[in-house]
């Protein structure tokens, strides 16, 4: 059974959530939250196993309530809920460690499946959203410094493959264009991860974009 936490200011919009995650066996809301402080103290209390986070919320809005969450080193995974998919907070979410978002008017099942994905310890990203939004608030003269190089911890395979997972390719895509097997990739970005200290594919992304070794220009 998937745990989750729903935290959102509008209390229709939480009921809406809450019944739609009723008619799914697998999961199970287990608290509310009406901003981000009381997100991050439920966090503490419920244990979710994924929390469903308004981007924007009075107070403590949800980028730092999930900077405080990833922060923390919690287990739990958050899915960041945002009305426009361009937003310049959803970007700053997935820095602070979201591991995805989805717009408000998903389909049900759409929203189903990425709080599974998510709770299995994946990400939830759309390439071609996700990539124009870190166009939009990455690339140029103001690009975030990163403590650590690429070239200094991965081989040059990894890059290779590092470059083609931000730029929106699947692990079976990037099998096909570097001619090696989707196990092959798996373990890749598995090492990639650890190496880095990064939570899952979503970080991968934000790195590979601030670190300069994916600048928006050429295929993808």
């Amino acid at each position: 059974m998937i745990r989750v936490l729903i935290a959102d200011d509008h209390t229709l919009v939480r009921t809406g959530f809450r019944m739609v995650l009723a008619g799914a066996p697998d999961l199970t809301v287990v608290g509310e939250a009406g901003d981000g402080a009381e997100a991050v103290s439920a966090v503490v209390d419920l244990r979710p196993d994924v929390v469903l986070m308004d981007i924007r919320m009075p107070g403590v809005d949800g980028v730092e309530a999930t900077r405080r969450i990833c922060a923390a080193g919690s287990p739990t995974r958050v899915l960041v809920l945002t009305t426009f998919d361009l937003d310049e907070y959803v970007y700053a979410a997935l820095r602070a460690g979201a591991s995805g978002f989805v717009l408000k008017d998903v389909l049900a099942a759409d929203l189903l499946s990425a709080i599974r994905v998510v709770a299995r310890g994946d990400a939830v990203v759309a390439p071609s959203v996700t990539r124009r939004l870190l166009e939009r608030h990455v690339l140029g003269p103001a690009r975030p410094s990163v403590a650590v190089a690429p070239e200094d911890v991965l081989t040059s395979r990894e890059r290779e493959v590092l470059v083609e997972v931000a730029r929106g390719l699947s692990n079976v895509e990037v099998a096909t264009r570097l001619y090696v097997s989707e196990g092959t990739v798996k373990t890749h970005v598995s090492r990639i991860l650890a190496k880095l200290g990064l939570r899952d594919r979503v970080q991968a992304v934000v790195y590979a974009y601030e670190s300069g070794l994916v600048t928006g220009r050429g295929p993808g």
